[in-house]
């Protein structure tokens, strides 16, 4: 993330913070990703409703992730202005498991769960995001 888009996210996030709340990570991650085969099956079907005059494919969502000391923001991404579009949700680090992480070549990926909730968030890393993944990754243990 470069340095004025990190700023404006910085100063989104600072006055919803609580006294002593320290931020750990600030990331960019994708929490909808979209399969090969499902973008093969979208192109297909918008080429056939078209009569082959256009193709389209979905895109995984962008997101600002803030990791504090005590909870994690996401913020709605937009790629061409620098300030965060809207805060998507903020859910607390207390009680909070991940998956093992899926490592591929392009990207990786582990799940965010509350034992005893059914939801859960998927948060999808670039290759470049590495770091940041693993410094997440250490902070949420893995469910038992």
């Amino acid at each position: 993330m470069n340095g004025p888009r990190r700023s404006a996210l910085l100063a989104s996030v600072r006055p919803m913070l609580e006294p002593d709340e320290r931020i750990e990570v600030v990331t960019i991650v994708t929490t909808s990703p979209v399969s090969l085969g499902r973008t093969t099956a979208f192109a297909l079907a918008s080429a056939v409703v078209s009569g082959g005059g256009m193709t389209m494919a979905p895109a995984p969502t962008a997101m600002h992730l803030v990791m504090t000391d005590r909870r994690f923001f996401l913020f709605r991404g937009e790629p061409m202005v620098v300030w965060p579009r809207e805060l998507v949700m903020t859910f607390p680090r207390a009680g909070l498991v991940r998956s093992e992480i899926d490592d591929r070549k392009i990207n990786s990926s582990f799940v965010l769960s509350c034992p005893g909730h059914e939801e859960s968030l998927q948060l999808t890393f670039s290759a470049f995001g590495r770091k940041k993944r693993n410094q997440i990754a250490a902070a949420v243990p893995v469910a038992g």
